[in-house]
């Protein structure tokens, strides 16, 4: 029988793997507050939406969704930057992002040999909007990482309305994590990967803004817990080519940023991921997309007779607390994958075990870091 779990399923179907969170059992990362949800949604406008596949025995993938803000993003572009650790992935836009700082359309996640179809649907949806009537080229923004450990990537079971689902289903709040969307057949440090996110909220005297991170975690290395070496202890269940992988980094932050900052934004972010143990191996692709939702900066499509764009942004010295946020909310949002992803059985009747969070709790107990003040 074959079936496909949507977000609204997964909702229901994975509420008990997502009650606890990394920070739920009093594991700390960092000194900065979260916002509401501990996610990317929690910088204002921005959604997100899965659609997870999952079919007979080898169907493991899916796709998820960032939307800057709800609306034709073409119209009123977002300022945008990436940020490339190391180069072996298939991720969309890159020239015209770096050439001209904005992004045009919502970011989409999905596996490697999927990304054709998703920015072509990703170019059917800008045309939806009748706006966009007069519009011949759209830079559709869509990365990847490579799930055929558990998927038959080859049989490229994402069509171009599972796209369109994970798109419109998106929405602010909580967001799922674990194995939904571009994380159901991902790989981490040999356990099972998903998706996972993050945020941190500046004090009000440094500005207030808020920073979120969403990661699509497919990578290895040697694990490491709020800076606690793990993988020795876990050694005998992880994969011996978890070294090899990628991971996605989506970066969202309201603080008024121009592509140049919100590149320098973009670097840290890996920071945050060695944080966890990633090597950033030969065969894995780092890809990090910052965006800022900073309305006064937003690229119109149409401008008329304007010359000149006039907009403040945040200046080069008062970046260094953004800098620390984003560190903090990408190592956390890859704990998070982890904690939240289960036990999956894929293609080739591979299995990939969870982490064993009791384990590991227990090995951060004995070196003190957990802790039962209020997060």
């Amino acid at each position: 029988m074959t079936y496909i779990l949507t977000l609204l399923i997964l909702v229901f179907s994975s509420t008990d793997a997502q009650t606890k969170r990394a920070r739920d059992y009093g594991i700390k990362f960092g000194k900065l507050p979260t916002g509401l949800n501990n996610a990317i949604t929690d910088v204002e406008g921005v959604l997100v939406g899965h659609e997870t596949i999952i079919e007979e025995d080898d169907a493991r993938t899916g796709v998820t969704a960032i939307l800057p803000y709800a609306g034709n993003v073409f119209q009123n572009k977002v300022p945008a930057a990436i940020f490339i650790a190391n180069g072996f992935g298939k991720l969309t836009a890159i020239s015209q992002v770096e050439e001209l700082g904005n992004i045009e359309t919502p970011i989409i996640l999905t596996n490697t040999l999927s990304v054709p179809t998703a920015a072509d649907a990703l170019i059917d949806y800008t045309f939806t909007f009748s706006e966009n009537d007069d519009v011949r080229s759209v830079n559709p923004v869509v990365g990847e990482t490579n799930d055929g450990g558990l998927n038959n990537i080859q049989a490229r079971y994402v069509k171009k309305q599972h796209v369109l689902n994970a798109i419109k289903s998106a929405e602010a709040g909580s967001v799922a994590e674990g194995n939904v969307g571009a994380g159901t057949g991902t790989i981490c440090f040999g356990f099972k990967g998903g998706i996972g996110t993050s945020s941190r909220v500046l004090p009000e005297k440094y500005g207030g803004y808020t920073v979120g991170v969403l990661v699509q975690t497919n990578f290895g290395g040697d694990l490491l817990v709020a800076g606690i070496p793990v993988e020795e202890k876990l050694k005998k269940m992880s994969d011996p080519e978890s070294g090899d992988g990628s991971v996605m980094i989506i970066i969202a932050t309201d603080a008024p940023l121009k592509s140049r900052n919100l590149k320098r934004l973009a670097k840290r972010s890996l920071m945050g991921i060695a944080r966890t143990g990633g090597n950033c191996s030969n065969g894995s692709g780092e890809y990090a997309i910052a965006f800022s939702t900073a309305e006064n900066l937003r690229s119109t499509y149409k401008r008329g007779d304007q010359f000149f764009d006039e907009a403040k942004e945040l200046r080069n010295d008062r970046m260094t607390p953004l800098f620390t946020a984003v560190i903090e909310a990408a190592e956390e949002a890859v704990i998070n994958s982890l904690f939240a992803a289960e036990t999956m059985t894929g293609v080739n009747n591979r299995t990939v075990q969870s982490l064993p969070v009791q384990k590991v709790i227990k090995i951060l107990e004995s070196h003190n870091i957990i802790v039962n003040d209020e997060q």
